[in-house]
């Protein structure tokens, strides 16, 4: 029987971060998203080298820093290069959730142009989360316009 192409239980886009203390981050991941563990592969130094959590319906990879990996985690890089954007089904409950279990918040719960309401959340490895709501649907046309005047509002 052949591989599949996506093996079950995967999306097409599975995200990885390089955490320091991946051991802590799984937890705190567990207490903040309700991730569930579905993988974990320690080194020999008891570092994480690789994890799989479960979030809704998505797979995180992730693991502690590794001298044969291309990743570094936020705090070593002194910044971040990208965010991970979550939709669920109550964006207040969920933002909550998060601060509970130690998150920060960057930006709060608000009503976006595009039809999101949206919180930012940093987590306690530095690493940022976008957790939004669909609250409305935009038309494309009613989109454009939103937008510039949003950017236009910025500047």
């Amino acid at each position: 029987m052949p591989a599949k192409p996506i093996p079950d239980g995967y999306q097409t886009l599975n995200p990885q971060l390089a955490v320091d203390d991946a051991a802590q981050a799984i937890d705190f991941y567990k207490q903040a998203f309700g991730a569930k563990e579905r993988e974990r592969v320690n080194g020999p130094d008891g570092k994480v080298a690789h994890a799989e959590l479960e979030i809704g319906d998505s797979v995180l990879m992730l693991a502690d820093p590794m001298p044969q990996s291309p990743f570094t985690p936020p705090k070593e890089l002194g910044g971040i290069t990208g965010g991970l954007y979550v939709y669920v089904e109550d964006v207040d409950e969920l933002v909550q959730q998060v601060v509970d279990a130690g998150g920060t918040i960057t930006t709060p719960v608000d009503d976006m142009f595009w039809g999101d309401r949206l919180g930012t959340i940093s987590d306690p490895f530095g690493h940022t989360w976008h957790i939004a709501t669909r609250v409305k649907n935009v038309p494309a046309e009613q989109l454009a316009e939103l937008a510039k005047e949003a950017m236009a509002s910025m500047s």
